[in-house]
């Protein structure tokens, strides 16, 4: 939202936000919010006592076997969330205000689970937002109709190649000739009831062996109706993956410095990145410059925990919520050249608290604003002592979960 609106400083010296903002982002007597000041401007960050988007993973079965999966890596039983966990989930957004929004994901295939389309509808009867990731490759035409028809919002396809081949390479199956074909029939179905939703996005993992598909995904998705394109780099979990990112400079290059101030200014007008310029450009967008575009500072991509920032949090399929998809399971991928274990961290069971009850956990509320000042130790640009191997414990003295080495806190991964 673009709009310009105003804050006022009352006669007793206290800031008046406007009704709408607070109604919108759950601001109330006594919330503690975050001021961070830039080179022109006072940000205020949303608070973390506010719950605004909850991750639900419906299952962690898959009928896929795509090379980028955590799921080659891990020992884990496999299941699909009961309706009496889901039922607990709704309940517990409906008490909240405003009502946060749903995203169906997490590391299995949600159209895997026989409910997903209740799960849908259940979640649009109370008024939240939906969003659902899939393969896609299990939308039948009666499943579009009905994905239509609930109300989903938005549909998310992972989609890593622009070509039968660069797409089986990821996805170890020759599917996208049927994939392209069910994205058609959902956009047709959609257009002939002149429905808006859901809308298409999507979902792509850039690696070596298929970021050169990347423009022609991109113009094969606008071709489709996509509106949303995310792109995230790949979470290193086997030797083959490590030689596949392509962050590796990213992870090291430069001294990590804890303070802006530090840093050398650079600012830059408007200019386009053809050409000429993109190879300059894409230089500058490395963490050795507090970078500025027409005297704006651009946001800051490092040390800023993705999931806090979105006032989200995490619920695997047995009811476990994590504070984010990350620490949902265990798992072990490359940092740099070192194995780090990432072990799953959970405040409590959906079968056993209602959401509210668990959201607002001293510990976790602790944990939250820790991630917004994110004083964490450096692993992910440290990396040489034995702490690194693991999130258990940090030379700052934070203990499970410490989150210094988490890639999606240092821009590199990315959800959507």
């Amino acid at each position: 939202m673009n709009r310009l609106q105003y804050l006022q400083i009352d006669s007793d010296g206290r800031l008046v936000i406007p009704h709408e903002i607070r109604q919108r982002y759950g601001l109330h007597a006594g919330t503690k919010l975050a001021l961070h000041e830039g080179k022109h401007r006072l940000n205020i960050q949303i608070p973390t006592s506010t719950l605004r988007r909850v991750y639900v993973e419906p299952t962690n079965i898959c009928n896929l076997n795509c090379v980028t999966c955590m799921r080659n890596v891990w020992d884990e039983s496999l299941g699909m969330m009961k309706s009496e966990i889901y039922t607990r989930i709704i309940e517990g957004m409906k008490a909240l205000t405003p009502t946060p929004s749903i995203f169906l994901g997490g590391l299995g295939e949600p159209l895997h689970h026989p409910n997903i389309i209740e799960m849908v509808k259940q979640a649009k009867a109370i008024g939240a937002r939906v969003e659902l990731i899939t393969n896609g490759t299990l939308l039948s035409e009666e499943k579009a109709k009905q994905f239509i028809d609930s109300g989903l919002d938005m549909l998310w396809f992972s989609i890593d190649g622009a070509t039968p081949k660069s797409y089986s390479d990821v996805r170890l199956g020759d599917l996208l000739p049927q994939l392209l074909e069910n994205i058609r029939r959902l956009r047709q179905l959609r257009d002939q009831i002149y429905a808006y939703t859901p809308q298409i996005g999507f979902a792509f993992v850039a690696m070596k062996r298929n970021i050169a598909d990347l423009p022609e995904v991109i113009r094969m998705g606008i071709n489709l109706g996509v509106k949303h394109f995310s792109v995230t780099n790949v979470l290193a979990y086997t030797p083959e993956l490590k030689k596949e990112i392509l962050y590796s400079r990213a992870l090291y290059k430069g001294a990590y410095l804890s303070s802006a101030d530090v840093l050398p200014h650079l600012s830059l007008p408007r200019i386009d990145i053809d050409e000429h310029t993109q190879k300059a450009i894409m230089e500058l967008l490395r963490p050795n410059y507090l970078l500025t575009l027409t005297d704006g500072e651009i946001e800051q991509t490092t040390d800023v925990c993705p999931f806090v920032h979105r006032g989200s949090t995490a619920i695997r399929w047995d009811g476990a919520l994590s504070p984010c998809l990350p620490l949902m399971h265990t798992y072990d991928s490359y940092l740099d050249e070192r194995v780090r274990r990432s072990c799953a961290y959970s405040f409590g069971t959906l079968a056993e608290h209602d959401l509210k009850t668990i959201w607002e956990l001293p510990d976790y509320v602790s944990l939250r604003e820790t991630l917004q000042s994110f004083t964490f130790s450096p692993c992910t640009y440290c990396n040489s002592c034995e702490m690194a191997n693991d999130n258990q414990e940090d030379c700052f003295g934070n203990i499970l979960p410490t989150c210094g080495g988490c890639l999606w806190a240092q821009g590199l991964i990315q959800c959507p």
